[in-house]
Parts: C-alpha cells; structure tokens; sequence
C-alpha cells in the first residue's frame, strides 16, 4: 500500500496542526487590529490567546519528537532585529 492508503503519519498531521495553527493566529491577528468595536476586539484577542497558546502545545510536542527543529537565531540578526525595532520605537 501507498502511503496514500495508509493515511497519514503522525508527523504529517501535526505538521498539518502547526501550519493551520500558523494560519488561523494570522486571521485572527488582522481581525484584531481591524476591529473597531471593543467587545468584540476582546473577543478576537481572547481567541487569538488560545490559538497561540495551541499553537505552541503543537509547536512544542513537535520539537520533543525531533520532528521540528528550527535553527537558532544569528546573533547578528538577532542585533539587526533589536537594532531595526529600537530605531522604530524612537521615531514613534
């Protein structure tokens, strides 16, 4: 049997998770910023809470399986980044 027939592995679900994960935090990130009425704002970013909060169950369960493993910062654009957003912070 393929792995068509066999279904999908336990590594591909979870890849599946992450990504969506990944996705619905975005949607509801730009329904947040966009929302002009409060109570419903709360709501968004209440959502949007849980859904980082899934998000990194996923992301963490992924990483203790060796099944996602992104690699570690540069320091060098670690600095550029700091650098980048200390530059923003100023100018506001």
């Amino acid at each position: 049997m393929n792995n068509m027939q066999q279904g999908l592995s336990d590594q591909e679900i979870m890849e599946d998770i992450l990504s969506s994960q990944k996705l619905i935090t975005g949607i509801y990130n730009t329904f947040s910023n966009e929302c002009v009425h409060q109570p419903l704002r709360d709501d968004f970013l209440n959502i949007l809470r849980e859904e980082h909060n899934l998000q990194s169950c996923v992301f963490t369960e992924m990483e203790k399986r060796g099944w996602y493993n992104p690699p570690p910062a540069e320091a060098q654009m670690v600095n550029q980044t700091k650098t980048k957003f200390t530059n923003i912070g100023q100018s506001l």
